[in-house]
C-alpha cells in the first residue's frame, strides 16, 4: 500500500494537466466532495463532465508534489496529504501557486477512487 495512493494522485493530476477526462473520471468516486477557496461542493458525474468540458478548470502544470503523508484507514479506505506547487498555463504570474491537498480514497470492486479532495492555497511570506 505504501506509495500506492500518491501514485494515483499523480496519475489524477497528470490527467488534469493533459485534459484527459477519462483518466480523471475513472479515478473519481461520484458524487465527489471538493473543498477549496470556492467553498464545499458535492459534484455529480454529470456536473463534473460539464465543468471539465466547459473549461471552467484552468489549464495547469504541476511543478512538484512533496511532503507526502499517506495512511491506510481500513482495507478499502486511505487518506493522503501533500504539498503541491503548480502554475496556471497561459497566465502571467510571478511565482508558482503553493497549496496543501488532502484526499480520501476508497477501494470498491478492487479499484481505488477519490471520494473527497481538499486544496488550501498557502500564503507566501516574503
Amino acid at each position: 500500500m505504501e506509495g500506492q495512493i500518491i501514485e494515483l494522485e499523480k496519475k489524477y493530476w497528470n490527467g488534469v494537466e493533459n485534459n484527459d477526462y477519462e483518466t480523471v473520471r475513472n479515478l473519481t468516486f461520484f458524487p465527489c466532495i471538493v473543498a477549496g477557496k470556492n467553498g464545499i461542493q458535492s459534484i455529480s458525474e454529470i456536473e463534473f463532465k460539464n465543468m471539465f468540458d466547459s473549461g471552467q478548470t484552468n489549464k495547469i502544470k504541476v511543478l512538484n508534489i512533496y511532503d507526502v503523508k499517506e495512511k491506510l484507514i481500513a482495507e478499502n479506505t486511505a487518506v493522503i496529504g501533500y504539498r503541491l506547487d503548480f502554475e496556471i498555463v497561459d497566465q502571467s504570474q510571478k511565482a508558482p501557486i503553493k497549496c496543501v491537498c488532502t484526499s480520501t480514497w476508497v477501494k470498491e470492486n478492487n479499484k481505488w477512487a477519490c471520494v473527497m479532495h481538499t486544496e488550501t492555497e498557502l500564503e507566501i511570506k516574503s
